[in-house]
């Protein structure tokens, strides 16, 4: 079978290397993909995700099955593109990513089948918004509504650093804001908490949970993600009850009512306050860094999932995991997320030994005449599997030590709550 991901972060590396370990592979081709899935796959080079490019490409190549990575595409309607044109493509339709695509819609979903969220205000314009802030409670939550990589979301303590967010939101640092998300602060365990979804049927995916702050002690600038760790500790049966009763199941219940099927990973952003859960957000494809470590915990073929889901034909109890803690730690561009140097020259990956419970994930690198370059924010992704979170950590600190790229900077403290208690 020959295969065409879409995308050129580390989510796509490990996705990449996970459909790559089925015998049913023949080829597979990136687009654009990365440094590291040059070693497994063909990277193509394409424009802004251009469909109809990638259609005429898809059918010079012969390609089976598209699988897409990264949230734009989806919410711009790669799957209703390519399903029209009857070429197999797992991930969600476009209006089923309207549960990333605009927060105010999953708001307004959460409101009308009764899922616990907390409690919102849709604001049009900054005057009425820093009004609203004037008056308010702190710490709050000011979210842009749409794409914003991730880095949309302002926990502010105090209100002028509300009022920074609103300018910055409606003078267009994430594209053009009509709406602007005010929320109540909820305190609590942060949890992700995956499914795999045939339209029909679904299974579990795991639980991770991702450090979102640039600094240690979650400190700092949200980012897209500084690590991760997999699977989540605070789940138990009665918990996960909980998540699939009165979140997971009334959503794909929603989207059926509006005359569609849900087909994809879905990803819920959890708050677990006093044992209840909330709905942050939903992301309607894997997290990146989060599929970086629940991967590698996957025993059961990816490929052999993910066409039963496109088949409808999903069967949630053969998906099977290892019981080994994972815990990744992504390596940055010093200066992420602000400015930063780009076409820093990365030596010594080459030389660093790994495990097989060891994998370094590429994310924003790039080939250049033998050399490996970074091309991004967020560069490499160090995960490693263990019996514990601990010598998971020891482990992948050890390997961004070996490789001493002058221009990285981590986070030594990700897993601190499972860790460092």
């Amino acid at each position: 079978m020959i295969v065409g991901i879409i995308g050129s972060g580390g989510r796509e590396h490990s996705l990449c290397h996970s459909i790559n370990k089925s015998p049913l592979i023949k080829k597979i081709y990136c687009f654009p993909g990365n440094a590291g899935t040059e070693n497994i796959a063909e990277n193509i080079k394409i424009e802004n995700y251009n469909f109809e490019n990638l259609k005429r490409i898809v059918k010079e190549k012969n390609i089976d099955l598209l699988i897409v990575g990264p949230e734009k595409p989806l919410v711009d309607g790669m799957v209703d593109f390519f399903e029209k044109e009857k070429i197999k493509i797992f991930g969600p339709n476009k209006i089923c990513s309207q549960l990333e695509g605009s927060k105010i819609f999953t708001k307004k979903i959460c409101e009308k089948y009764k899922i616990p969220t907390a409690k919102f205000g849709i604001f049009k314009d900054k005057i009425q918004s820093l009004n609203f802030l004037s008056k308010s409670n702190y710490p709050i939550v000011v979210k842009a509504d749409g794409l914003a990589s991730g880095k949309g979301v302002y926990i502010c303590e105090k209100l002028k650093e509300a009022e920074v967010a609103i300018s910055e939101i409606f003078d267009g640092k994430f594209g053009v804001a009509k709406n602007v998300l005010i929320e109540e602060f909820l305190k609590g365990e942060e949890m992700s908490y995956f499914i795999i979804s045939d339209g029909i049927k679904f299974a579990k995916f795991q639980t991770a949970q991702d450090h979102k702050r640039v600094l240690e002690g979650d400190r700092g600038k949200n980012t897209g993600g500084m690590g991760a760790y997999s699977p989540s500790n605070i789940l138990d049966n009665k918990l996960e009850k909980k998540i699939l009763d009165k979140i997971i199941k009334p959503t794909l219940k929603a989207i059926k009512d509006l005359g569609t099927e849900y087909k994809g990973f879905l990803y819920a952003g959890l708050m677990i306050v006093k044992n209840e859960p909330y709905l942050i957000e939903y992301n309607v494809r894997m997290g990146d860094p989060e599929c970086q470590t629940i991967l590698p915990r996957l025993e059961s073929d990816l490929l052999n999932i993910i066409l039963d889901c496109c088949n409808k034909n999903l069967k949630p109890d053969q998906l099977k995991w290892k019981t080994k803690n994972s815990l990744c730690i992504v390596l940055c561009s010093k200066g992420y997320p602000d400015s930063f140097k780009k076409n820093v020259l990365i030596n010594n990956l080459e030389k660093i030994k790994i495990s097989e419970n060891d994998r370094i994930y590429h994310a924003g690198t790039y080939l250049d005449q033998g050399k490996i370059f970074s091309n991004g924010g967020r560069v490499l992704n160090f995960v490693s599997l263990s019996e514990s979170f601990s010598l998971s950590r020891k482990k992948v600190v050890s390997l961004i030590n070996d490789l001493n790229w002058s221009n990285g900077n981590y986070r030594k403290d990700i897993g601190y709550k499972v860790i460092d208690k």
